[in-house]
């Protein structure tokens, strides 16, 4: 797959919550409870999202390829978009971004494109869906269930359309405007789930409680992006000892990156849950207001 050591990383965490969740929906099958296939769906849907992520579902250039930034601030992926490319040209050419700053939207440019994507998979999924749904002759109690699954991915498709436009539209303030100081949160994924916290059915206690949870899961994202670093830094160092033939060098080197590495995956593995977690809270908040 040619990843970068944290790119493996983050597909080992990614698996691992994949591998959780399909133990906990066998549990849920043996017990009858998943009878309308909708937690299946999503399983599946969630490993189609983690293949294309990491270039593992057989189609060239899907994978959404690791980026030069952490190592020194440039980039070498493409945003698969004609408005975010002009985006992010305008932003690195008008000066209000210092370096660090520029790593920072670059992180949201590419968020926001993965957000698109898990969107259109969504929508495929959906798409599919509907078809067999359409060529089914005789209504039956099987077929309600079938529209009761149909109307909750639509409300699933809902929710991420909404989170793309509102992101979009943070990301051309910002690239015009530059970065807020007075600003909350800095973070992507934080930043998200605070604007979509806003429009759930939270109560001002809720709300504040949630802000406080959303600090400490920033907090919590820094930690691992500051791992992240390590890991990269420790990786381009273990390739250059290894070239020198110093056993007793290369084996210190080893030791650390073999710990950076356990660190990230533990972080990042961490960090996902917890952000799965918040995610389904506001999605039944969300829910909640459409009742």
């Amino acid at each position: 797959l040619h990843l970068s050591a944290v790119k493996l990383a983050e597909l080992h965490s990614d698996l691992k919550i994949q591998e959780k969740d399909e133990l906990s929906w066998k549990k849920l099958k043996a017990e009858g409870l998943d009878e309308d296939g909708e937690k299946e769906a999503k399983l599946r849907r969630n490993l189609n999202v983690i293949m294309t992520k990491y270039g593992m579902n057989g189609k060239k250039d899907s994978q959404l390829v690791d980026t030069n930034y952490i190592k020194d601030g440039t980039e070498s992926d493409t945003l698969d978009d004609p408005r975010l490319e002009k985006l992010w040209s305008k932003a690195k050419s008008s000066g209000k971004f210092s370096d660090e700053e520029l790593d920072k939207l670059w992180r949201e440019f590419k968020h926001h494109k993965e957000k698109i994507h898990e969107y259109n998979i969504l929508l495929e999924t959906v798409s599919r869906t509907e078809d067999i749904h359409k060529n089914v002759i005789n209504p039956s109690e099987e077929n309600v269930v079938k529209e009761e699954i149909l109307h909750n991915k639509h409300r699933e498709l809902k929710d991420k359309l909404r989170s793309i436009n509102q992101g979009f539209e943070r990301l051309r303030k910002v690239s015009h405007q530059g970065y807020d100081t007075t600003s909350e949160f800095e973070e992507p994924r934080v930043i998200d789930l605070w604007d979509m916290a806003k429009s759930a059915n939270f109560t001002e206690k809720e709300l504040e409680s949630f802000r406080e949870e959303l600090k400490h899961f920033e907090a919590k994202i820094e930690k691992h992006h500051h791992y992240q670093k390590q890991l990269e830094i420790s990786h381009q160092k273990l390739k250059h000892v290894e070239g020198t033939g110093d056993k007793d060098h290369l084996n210190r080197n080893k030791e650390k990156y073999a710990m950076l590495e356990e660190k990230t995956k533990e972080l990042g593995y961490k960090v996902k849950k917890h952000l799965q977690d918040l995610s389904s809270r506001i999605s039944q908040g969300l829910q909640h207001n459409e009742l």
